[in-house]
């Protein structure tokens, strides 16, 4: 997503209200509570943090060892607007930032689909080298190419995922997943039927990829809240599904 201005914009705009961010956030939340209980002091890194939405919403938690990395000039302006630790750095990089810091938690959400499989691999190796032993890698990832539309090519998304994807990838970097669930399985066919119907207006030519909006709006308050609401009560009674757009997982560096 990286030059994209006017979708870092959105996303600045909207990460404190559109009920798919602070579902997300809320996930990663209670992903820490489950790994370190009530602690508040542990080092967290938000690699590929884009505006800062997510650090500013753990910062509000009480979180206090957080800090920031992202590849785009205009990601990290945003975050310095909500004067968060943030730096700017390339992820093909990452070896070379900070070496010799480690972290408790590193946070990686919607980043592994922008790389392909040879760049990802350094990646997970640089990600598995700064946890410290018995360290988590949270992340979220845009699953099963049957949820590819408008957005995807919008925001320059290049894969999808599924778990078996991380089964065999993690292990041969240190990583052990130790839970993982497909979510919004109870959403998923609206956004199935959304993302199929933008598909087919690409493939027939209705609408071009220049053309091409992300899903990062704000719709109506009351189908806001009802999305938001539907989202958290399916991962209340729901601790893991097996379909949906985002795949959400918590590994272990063993």
């Amino acid at each position: 997503m990286i030059g994209r201005t006017e979708e870092y914009e959105k996303m600045f705009r909207l990460e404190g209200q559109l009920w798919w961010y602070r579902s997300l956030h809320e996930h990663v939340d209670s992903a820490l509570q489950q790994s370190f209980g009530p602690r508040r002091d542990m080092a967290i890194l938000d690699a590929g943090c884009g505006t800062g939405g997510l650090l500013d919403f753990l910062r509000k938690r009480g979180y206090t060892n957080l800090r920031g990395i992202d590849g785009s000039s205009d990601a990290v302006a945003f975050c310095q607007q909500r004067q968060l630790p943030v730096t700017l750095v390339n992820l093909n990089d990452l070896s070379g930032f900070e070496s010799d810091t480690h972290y408790d938690t590193i946070i990686c959400n919607d980043v592994f689909c922008y790389f392909t499989e040879a760049d990802l691999h350094p990646l997970l190796a640089s990600l598995s080298d700064r946890l410290k032993p018995g360290g988590v890698l949270v992340s979220n990832n845009n699953a099963f190419d049957l949820f590819r539309g408008e957005h995807d090519v919008a925001v320059g998304i290049l894969r999808r995922f599924v778990r078996a994807d991380f089964d065999r990838l993690l292990p041969q970097h240190s990583l052990s997943i130790q839970s993982a669930t497909y979510w919004s399985f109870i959403l998923s066919p609206l956004i199935l039927l959304v993302r199929q119907w933008q598909r087919l207006q690409l493939a027939l030519g209705w609408r071009s990829a220049e053309e091409a909006q992300s899903d990062v709006y704000l719709p109506a308050s009351w189908i806001n809240k009802t999305l938001y609401r539907v989202v958290r009560a399916e991962q209340a009674l729901l601790h893991r599904t097996p379909f949906g757009s985002s795949l959400f997982m918590i590994s272990k560096k063993v």
